[in-house]
């Protein structure tokens, strides 16, 4: 079922953008773009809808994530499955969360491509043993700045990804400048 299914079958453009941003993968990287360019709401307002159904998923995911891995674990594909999962997320992420930790895992989840976002940025929090509400705090502002990105790369195309990458260029060289 696509976006577009749910506006025909008589959801609104908004709730529609919102149960986009919550899915893993898209998640606000794709809800943006398709608010603004296809629904054409308002970028603030789709920046929010997309912002906060984002954020939605990541409190169970930090608090849930443990005891559902435990619990289906014990089932020999389904923790053959989390054993690659964990593994291959780890591998994906190591060096800048083992090294940054918190600020490892914003600049992660801020980058806005596929497999970088609130989903793998609790993920990886859990797979790393960081704090609940220091991660939650990370992943959050990770998000908006992944979103300032984006609704930059849907207002002002080209001119937009080259301020977005000034912005997250200097962002990273300030976070490493304190560190």
């Amino acid at each position: 079922m696509t976006p577009q299914d749910l506006v025909t079958r008589g959801f609104t453009p908004e709730l529609a953008v919102f149960i986009t941003s919550m899915l893993p993968i898209v998640e606000l990287r794709g809800a943006l773009p398709l608010a603004i360019n296809l629904y054409h709401i308002h970028w603030v307002k789709a920046f929010a809808i997309a912002y906060v159904g984002n954020l939605v998923p990541v409190p169970f995911i930090l608090w849930l994530l443990k005891p559902m891995a435990t619990l289906l674990s014990k089932i020999k594909f389904i923790g053959r499955f989390f054993n690659w999962l964990f593994e291959r997320t780890r591998n994906k992420s190591s060096g800048m969360i083992e090294r940054y930790e918190e600020i490892g895992l914003l600049l992660f989840v801020a980058i806005p491509l596929p497999g970088t976002g609130a989903w793998t940025g609790a993920l990886i929090a859990f797979l790393f043993g960081l704090d609940f509400k220091k991660s939650f705090i990370m992943i959050a502002l990770g998000v908006f700045i992944a979103g300032v990105i984006v609704t930059c790369l849907c207002l002002l195309g080209w001119i937009g990804a080259l301020l977005a990458g000034i912005g997250f260029i200097a962002l990273v060289s300030l976070g490493a400048w304190k560190l």
